[in-house]
């Protein structure tokens, strides 16, 4: 393949791994080594570079993370990829696709346009997609960009990512190890703030109901905001699973965070059914912005954090190789709903 002399040969300065790697795809740039090729054994290898077992496979995993070289159990490595023109790889690990889960998507990609290949995949809240996800691809990615929101404990299979490639987005996983990157919303503290900000406009409202889904992971997190805020300015409050036509009256303001939005469209429905006008006899506060909130009923008065913010601390996250920990940034936008 080549010698000691050779493989240090303009290479000065890098570590003899980094030396290793770059080489390796200088073969596959001229043609010397081709798509399918076995490259030598870790035994080969060290007798003709005189390098450590150690530092052939750190070099050589290396190129798996980047998708150049595949590892095949029990029969060595073969070459995957001729040209290498992005310094990244990235796996990225969604719970699901939405218009908000697509806005943090679309500003990833084009913040790390040219620098890196991003690999999407879904979990869908299945524990065993999850795991099987995770296993399957470690040690094939630079970074990995994970999204949970599942009910089981999957800090074990987080740890099995390396720690300065893990990046944690969404919700602030505990029981973590190492140190790792985690960009997330806190919504407990989010609620709270929030509502804060909005005061002015409730207080025309006799009650506040926070209608949470005991289904949603986060739910326990927006419960102890709301009960913080509703004790702290000991403003009357109610807290349902789903909403309850029975307790549907005048004078309520209502903060909902439904994955599909069903419950919006359930109080406009029994807002109509009474002839109560949303913004003056029902107040309405729902979680996370969509075009449509902007001109349904003159516009739905929303909590909504950035994910296009989420997706340029991710991308400089990877970009800078630096480990980020980081609230992300959340706004209120007040409209007719309130």
């Amino acid at each position: 393949m080549t010698s000691e002399n050779t493989l240090q040969k303009g290479n000065q300065g890098k570590m003899k791994y980094q030396q290793l790697a770059d080489h390796i795809m200088s073969l596959i740039e001229i043609d010397q080594l081709h798509i399918g090729d076995q490259l030598p054994s870790l035994k080969q290898l060290q007798l003709q570079l005189k390098m450590s077992k150690e530092t052939l496979l750190k070099g050589l995993n290396e190129l798996v993370e980047k998708g150049i070289v595949e590892s095949v159990y029990r029969k060595g490595y073969y070459v995957r990829k001729k040209a290498i023109h992005h310094s990244f790889r990235v796996f990225l690990l969604l719970d699901k696709m939405n218009i908000l889960r697509e806005q943090f998507y679309r500003t990833l990609f084009n913040q790390l346009e040219n620098r890196a290949d991003i690999d999407i995949y879904f979990h869908h809240h299945n524990y065993q997609v999850f795991e099987k996800l995770i296993k399957e691809n470690l040690g094939s990615y630079t970074h990995y960009v994970v999204a949970t929101f599942l009910k089981e404990n999957v800090a074990p299979l987080l740890n099995l990512i390396p720690d300065k490639k893990r990046i944690i987005i969404d919700l602030n996983e505990q029981g973590l190890s190492g140190n790792y990157s985690s960009i997330y919303q806190d919504y407990g503290y989010d609620i709270y703030n929030s509502l804060h900000k909005l005061q002015a406009d409730l207080k025309k409202y006799d009650r506040l109901i926070l209608v949470a889904h005991p289904e949603a992971v986060h739910a326990r997190l927006v419960i102890e905001g709301f009960l913080h805020y509703c004790t702290e300015t000991e403003y009357p409050y109610l807290i349902q699973s789903e909403i309850d036509e029975k307790t549907f009256q005048k004078g309520n303001a209502y903060v909902t965070f439904s994955r599909y939005d069903t419950d919006d469209v359930m109080l406009i429905k029994l807002a109509r059914k009474k002839k109560l006008k949303l913004g003056k006899d029902i107040g309405l506060i729902s979680y996370n912005d969509t075009l449509v909130k902007e001109v349904l009923e003159d516009g739905i008065t929303v909590i909504s954090t950035d994910f296009e913010a989420m997706g340029k601390t991710v991308a400089q996250a990877i970009l800078d190789e630096k480990i980020v920990t980081t609230r992300n940034p959340t706004k209120v936008i007040k409209r007719h709903s309130l």
